[in-house]
């Protein structure tokens, strides 16, 4: 079975608001980094189905510019990279 989780963009306004978001949306473990590097690292690690629904992704790239191109790349990088991961992008809502 497919664990979904949405991330909600309007919730990620800062690279600190950000992680600490993921830390609490994905369980990240407690050495979790904090950065893209760790973030890569952790969904490449998973073992179980996971699909992320990532929405208002327009308000990530609108708050967090630069970084938030290198969090959506870093997630699709993940996905490419291990199959128990999928995600799905919507700028706004998914309806």
């Amino acid at each position: 079975m497919t664990n979904s989780i949405t991330l909600n963009g309007n919730k990620m306004t800062s690279k600190e608001v950000l992680h600490r978001y993921l830390v609490r949306k994905l369980t990240l473990p407690e050495y979790y980094g904090n950065n893209l590097d760790a973030l890569h690292d952790c969904l490449t690690e998973l073992s179980e189905d996971v699909h992320l629904d990532v929405i208002h992704t327009d308000r990530i790239l609108h708050c967090l510019d630069a970084y938030g191109e290198g969090f959506l790349a870093v997630l699709r990088d993940s996905a490419d990279e291990n199959t128990h991961l999928t995600v799905s992008f919507f700028p706004g809502n998914r309806d």
